[in-house]
């Protein structure tokens, strides 16, 4: 596809890294510094023990959240609103992980409502969908992210600038396994397709990304697929050595 929106590559760290972690960070920026033309943006998606931290220390990246709550405020111990992550100079904020919605039970109409919350704080939404290895097996792949995409992304208030898609088959994160290019180019054709029937024009502006098992070593041949406008990382984010390694393979 021509005129593709810049890729984006961003890293999400689950529950993992402490204080000491944001030395990765460090990395990243001196990286990035020595490629002031790279084709594509970074971002990081530390725990949020360590968000203020990594904001702060993150001079040439994007920093984002792994979750957030809908409401603006009031009695909802544990949880984080979207207006606290701007406050602390977040960007953006991964919503409908699978393993948020299998976790902890999140259907698509609850993530539909935090990234209405998302777009009220001037988040951008990172929606992840994706299907289940039993579901990819019995055919059911392209319908069940049909339903993941037209449940989990409001049609008020959304647009290229505020929202970006990640498909991440279930049965590949964290696994090593990888789809087909096939399948991968075959599923992305499909969300695209989707994004433009919801969004018309601007629907060919939005960005897509791979996600599930996603390293150095496969990174370019993924990258270079239609519609797949960067990646959702997740172990290989951890280092950066192992996470700039994809964009390098990619993107540089």
């Amino acid at each position: 596809m021509t005129n593709q929106p810049k890729a984006l590559v961003a890293g999400n760290w689950k529950m993992n890294g402490l204080t000491a972690a944001i030395t990765e960070i460090d990395s990243l920026n001196h990286k990035i510094a020595n490629h002031p033309n790279m084709a594509c943006e970074l971002m990081i998606c530390p725990p949020a023990t360590i968000l203020a931290t990594a904001v702060l220390r993150a001079e040439n990246l994007e920093i984002g959240a792994q979750d957030c709550h809908a409401a603006l405020g009031g009695a909802h111990t544990g949880d984080v609103s979207t207006e606290m992550l701007t406050d602390l100079g977040v960007t953006a904020v991964i919503l409908g992980h699978s393993e948020r919605r299998a976790d902890h039970g999140e259907t698509s109409a609850q993530v539909a409502e935090k990234v209405v919350a998302a777009q009220r704080a001037g988040l951008v939404s990172i929606i992840c969908v994706g299907e289940t290895e039993a579901e990819r097996k019995s055919g059911q792949a392209l319908g069940v992210v049909s339903e993941q995409i037209a449940g989990s992304i409001p049609l008020d208030g959304t647009h290229a600038d505020n929202i970006v898609v990640a498909y991440e088959p279930v049965w590949a994160i964290g696994t090593g396994l990888v789809p087909s290019v096939a399948d991968v180019a075959e599923m992305h054709a499909h969300i695209r397709d989707l994004l433009k029937g919801m969004f018309e024009n601007d629907g060919d502006k939005m960005r897509i990304l791979y996600g599930g098992s996603v390293k150095g070593s496969n990174a370019a041949e993924l990258m270079n697929v239609d519609n797949v406008n960067g990646a959702l990382v997740g172990g290989a984010s951890l280092k950066a050595d192992d996470f700039f390694a994809i964009v390098e393979a990619a993107y540089l």
